[in-house]
């Protein structure tokens, strides 16, 4: 994957979670993806289930933002930086770092989240 089709993945990402749709976000993820939320956690696993995981408890409608990029890039591997903003009920800013790892599908076969939130401004 080069930076630019992880920069188109990463537009679809913001699509899939603005529309809460399934097939959406599912067609993000390969069939075995491991989805981590932070390093620690233990992976969601499967396609199924990190979609099943983002509708849980979805962001409503119109309350938050996000611009991410990719900074660099190793053969199917990728390190994307940016920012998720939420407006509501208060407004929150996180300072995001996503390692992935894709498949040969472009599908995103392994994700882990790394977020600060920011001080108040």
């Amino acid at each position: 994957m080069d930076r630019a089709a992880v920069d188109a993945w990463l537009e679809r990402y913001i699509a899939a979670w603005k529309s809460g749709d399934a097939a959406e976000i599912g067609e993000l993820f390969s069939e075995g993806c491991r989805y981590r939320y932070r390093p620690s956690d233990e992976p969601v696993v499967g396609r199924e289930a990190i979609v099943a995981s983002w509708l849980e408890e979805p962001d409503p409608p119109g309350t938050f933002d996000a611009a991410y990029s990719c900074w660099a890039t190793d053969g199917d591997r990728a390190v994307v930086t940016g920012t998720s903003t939420y407006t509501e009920p208060e407004r929150k800013v996180y300072d995001n770092v996503f390692l992935l790892v894709f498949d040969g599908d472009g599908r995103c076969d392994e994700f882990t989240e790394i977020y600060l939130k920011q001080p108040p401004a």
